[in-house]
């Protein structure tokens, strides 16, 4: 009796609730030029926008908005206008003393290559790739340290390094 009696402490002391709100064909929270919707394209990943609060004392500081939500998950991909075939959830955990609220918001952006092309890219820049080859991040640098990283690879390369094709 007393296992079950902490079994019940605890499932009401740790606690957690998800579910779904709704599924999406198409949703945007930014002005959109239907005119152009033909040359609009998918991105190749999904993107996840989040809107939490946090609970004290089960006192909710703040409420959980759907619009910030899907902000974050359009804004993700630079040149997006919309998501689509998406989802949205309601989810929240507490635990005592603290929790958190909040809607999540998953869908694949829908990128106005117009939009893409007029984002400034930094002079001189690194790219970091993830496993996929796919831009991670991108860390703008100065013009010496692009020089000074310039110089260390042309030193580094050498005729033994590399072999051409005739001699495989």
């Amino acid at each position: 009796m007393k296992k079950i009696s902490l079994l019940i402490l605890a499932s009401i002391l740790l606690a957690s609730c998800s579910y779904r709100i709704t599924d999406f064909t198409i949703i945007s929270t930014k002005n959109v030029d239907l005119s152009r919707a033909g040359s609009f394209t998918r991105a190749k990943a999904r993107n996840e926008g989040v809107d939490k609060i946090h609970i004290i004392l089960w006192i909710p500081f703040g409420r959980p908005h759907l619009k910030e939500a899907i902000d974050r998950a359009i804004e993700a991909t630079p040149g997006a206008v919309a998501l689509v075939d998406g989802v949205v959830y309601s989810k929240s955990w507490w635990a005592i003393l603290y929790g958190q609220s909040k809607i999540v918001v998953e869908g694949t952006p829908l990128v106005d290559p117009s939009l893409a092309s007029t984002q400034k890219m930094p002079e001189y820049s690194i790219a970091k790739l993830d496993n996929n080859g796919e831009v991670k991040e991108i860390v703008e640098i100065s013009k010496e340290e692009y020089s000074k990283m310039k110089s260390e690879i042309s030193r580094d390369m050498t005729a033994k390094q590399f072999r051409s094709t005739s001699e495989l």
